[in-house]
């Protein structure tokens, strides 16, 4: 029984091996990303692990884009951040310098490996008749959006109205004073995109829910097809969708190889096909081609070439006391 005793610890042991080996990563993301991320984490996986990779588990951790920010910067140690907007991850270049500035040269097209649009969700048979953004100002109307303080998912709504003023000859003045009509008409700013879609569908609150093309197939897929439309408007700001590997975070826990390797992968023909089939609109043109029919030609605005580099628009618009803070009056 004694000389039975070692080798039945020996083989715990080496049973055990590859579990302590296997790395963890801690992906912060935003609300409506949690179905996309269900589909790739299990296909990364199986690649990494057909390449020879140690077994990876990979937690998420979803929110309000901002608010997720912020929860990397007071210590989440997340390894990678996925968000709906640079200025999410510049927020952690520069409290505390999580990541360097020059972050978004790191992966192709600015680091997000695809694109969303805004859109409308709106009651079944549309009895508002809501076609565009001049329709969210009638009297009367109920619009659900989250906090553009705390959500990409908000400051897009915010920035595509701002947008459609510019696009038709209005000026700044007059397109300060259309949002803030635009946001008289929300009777509750909450924190993230799913928030809001729990507003709007489970509470029945709202005749419009502003938000990504992507949550409406979500909502789809959960709550079923039969109680809502899906509008596009005639412009909406492009919301590219950047990624970073959160450089203090993976330096400190040994997991650089596993971070990048887990976000390069998103520009995989096998990752932009789980984006095309979450309805993100794929960066790889002879993908985005395969899945054209669930992705509507729109009126594009880029951000950056109408309102400034992101770090302008954010101190001009969302920081404390800024534009939005002047024009949002709690109802």
């Amino acid at each position: 029984m004694k000389r039975l005793l070692p080798a039945t610890l020996l083989a715990a042991g080496l049973a055990l091996a590859p579990l302590a080996q296997a790395a963890t990563l801690l992906n912060a993301s935003y609300d409506v990303m949690r179905d996309f991320y269900k589909d790739y984490n299990a296909a990364f996986q199986k690649h990494w692990q057909a390449e020879g990779g140690q077994p990876l588990q990979i937690n998420m951790s979803h929110g309000g884009s901002s608010k997720q920010a912020r929860a990397v910067i007071e210590g989440l140690p997340a390894d990678v951040i996925t968000m709906n907007m640079a200025t999410d991850i510049n927020a952690l270049a520069e409290h505390g310098g999580l990541v360097p500035k020059e972050w978004a040269t790191r992966l192709p097209d600015n680091s997000a490996p695809f694109t969303s649009a805004t859109v409308f969700i709106v009651r079944k048979g549309n009895p508002k008749g809501l076609k565009d953004w001049p329709d969210l100002l009638k009297e009367g109307v109920r619009v659900i959006v989250p906090n553009p303080k705390t959500s990409g998912n908000g400051r897009y709504t915010y920035l595509s109205a701002w947008g459609y003023v510019l696009e038709k000859g209005g000026d700044e003045k007059a397109a300060k004073e259309f949002v803030g009509k635009l946001f008289k008409q929300v009777p509750v700013l909450d924190t993230g995109g799913r928030a809001a879609t729990t507003t709007f569908i489970q509470n029945q609150i709202g005749d419009v829910l502003i938000t990504f093309e992507n949550e409406a197939e979500m909502i789809a897929r959960e709550f079923g097809r039969g109680s809502f439309e899906v509008v596009y408007p005639s412009v909406t700001a492009v919301a590219e969708l950047p990624v970073a590997v959160v450089d203090k975070v993976v330096d400190k826990q040994g997991t650089r190889k596993e971070a990048e390797a887990y976000l390069k992968y998103l520009w995989s023909d096998e990752g932009q096909r789980i984006a095309a089939n979450n309805y993100l609109r794929p960066r790889n043109p002879a993908i985005l081609a395969e899945f054209a029919d669930r992705f509507p030609t729109v009126t594009f605005l880029n951000v950056v070439k109408t309102f400034g580099e992101w770090p302008v628009i954010q101190s001009t618009h969302f920081k404390e006391g800024g534009v939005f803070d002047q024009i949002y009056v709690v109802q």
